[in-house]
């Protein structure tokens, strides 16, 4: 599915060329209480992909997402091994920037490859992956939402991380985002559900 450039071949004869991969980890060791004898762990993972569908309206676009999954599993399998391995990572959460000659749904193509390569390479990983969207120029900071990957409800891993790509994207440009944590927020103290309080095992508790 790999071609000689970097491109990989979508069902419907689309290509995605990757044209970067931008990597940030960040190790939080506390944050005015207490140092944790394990420190937090935090990163996202972006791919800078050109954008076929750029300025643009193509009806069919669902066809494409096949072409991603291999972008997807291998920025996944990248920052899982930036982050310690399996089976440290305890939280995911994935977003996309489209370049302005792009469409906001042109951000959905990510929405099941997003997910395909984080789910297949971390067992348990039953809860929705959260997501967040925008198109916009290159350097746009986003938010890249977290939570815990087996139960959702599980309080101490609502948390975020900022990425930024300071040239991209470019208009016909699609930044693709992975995030994943190993560890809760670095002094969370607010209750709720705990993860050894995980029982239902349905994707929430």
């Amino acid at each position: 599915m790999r071609g000689k450039s970097g491109t990989v071949a979508a069902p419907a004869g689309v290509g995605f060329v990757v044209r970067k991969i931008v990597t940030m980890v960040e190790e939080i060791r506390h944050e005015g209480g207490p140092p944790r004898r394990t420190p937090v762990r935090r990163g996202a993972i972006a791919a800078v992909v050109a954008n076929p569908f750029a300025g643009r309206h193509v009806a069919d676009l669902m066809s494409a997402m096949d072409g991603l999954k291999p972008i997807g599993y291998d920025l996944a399998a990248r920052l899982i091994r930036l982050l310690g391995g399996p089976g440290k990572v305890d939280a995911y959460g994935k977003s996309v920037i489209v370049g302005v000659a792009g469409e906001s749904e042109h951000a959905a193509l990510w929405h099941v490859p997003g997910g395909y390569g984080m789910r297949e390479l971390l067992d348990q990983s039953l809860a929705i992956v959260p997501s967040t969207i925008k198109v916009a120029p290159a350097g746009t900071v986003i938010d890249v939402p977290l939570h815990h990957r087996t139960a959702a409800y599980v309080r101490s891993h609502f948390d975020s991380v900022e990425m930024r790509v300071p040239d991209a994207p470019r208009p016909d440009e699609i930044v693709f985002i992975l995030a994943m944590g190993a560890g809760g927020r670095v002094h969370q103290r607010m209750g709720g559900l705990g993860v050894g309080d995980i029982a239902k095992f349905d994707g929430q508790r």
